[in-house]
């Protein structure tokens, strides 16, 4: 009773013969690492400023002018353009005046951190390859 579809439904990661042990460790590796990394990071934002001006306001106004137009005529494309334009902007404009520090570690728990994560790919990466 081995035929090839019950051969096909123990097939590992990635198709190849065995290797879910490699691929769930490495998985829970590259977890552990990713968290403890991102967990000893501070991220603040700054004030949105153009040529030493305050500029949030400045980049509602598509927004504003899209969403009234949409209110207008929902079928209207250059609202809809407006619309999307200022979501861009403010999105953009959100990542562009991030700060972003990483917390005083000691060099043991950032060697800690970096091996679990980097570890943890390669085991997944290792899974995939037939061996």
């Amino acid at each position: 009773m081995d035929t090839e579809e019950n051969k096909k439904r123990w097939e590992g990661a990635g198709g190849t013969p065995g290797g879910v042990g490699e691929f769930l460790l490495g998985l829970g590796m590259a977890i552990a690492g990713a968290y403890l990394l991102t967990s000893s990071v501070t991220v603040t934002s700054g004030a949105w400023s153009v040529w030493g001006y305050n500029a949030f306001g400045l980049s509602l106004v598509p927004f504003i002018f899209g969403i009234g137009l949409l209110f207008f005529n929902g079928k209207s494309k250059i609202g809809w353009l407006l619309l999307f334009t200022g979501v861009v902007i403010i999105f953009t404009g959100i990542i562009m005046n991030l700060h972003i520090y990483f917390q005083p570690t000691s060099l043991f728990g950032t060697l800690v951190m970096l091996v679990l994560l980097a570890g943890g790919v390669g085991l997944m990466a290792r899974a995939l390859r037939a061996h």
